[in-house]
């Protein structure tokens, strides 16, 4: 997304090549000063209608268990979280998936 030419947002998804009902949220981006504008809800909408148009019915992603924000924010986007191996501050997280001590949370979110 830009504003008057500035890049103020980015998502950035792929579709499975191994899951053919699945697409990936692999990272978004939304610059500070235009957060809580509805930014980041617009991108994952646009994704969304791209996993749509392109036959797909599930979007994951995945965030840190520490980015509280971040689990707000795929909750209230009707995502569910993926139950782990483990639980880091109540949240439950997939240990060591991105390597040694990285342990993460997994999203999912079937479209309609």
């Amino acid at each position: 997304m830009e504003d008057d030419g500035e890049i103020v947002g980015f998502l950035v998804g792929f579709l499975s090549q191994t899951d053919s009902d699945t697409g990936y949220i692999h990272f978004v981006g939304v610059h500070p000063a235009y957060r809580s504008k509805g930014l980041g809800g617009q991108l994952y909408e646009q994704f969304f209608q791209a996993m749509r148009d392109n036959g797909r019915h599930i979007v994951e992603a995945i965030t840190s268990p520490i980015n509280r924000g971040s689990v707000a924010f795929h909750t209230r986007l009707g995502f569910t979280i993926v139950p782990g191996d483990g639980m880091v501050d109540a949240v439950p997280v997939h240990r060591n998936y991105d390597g040694r001590g990285g342990d993460r949370v997994i999203f999912r979110k079937v479209l309609a």
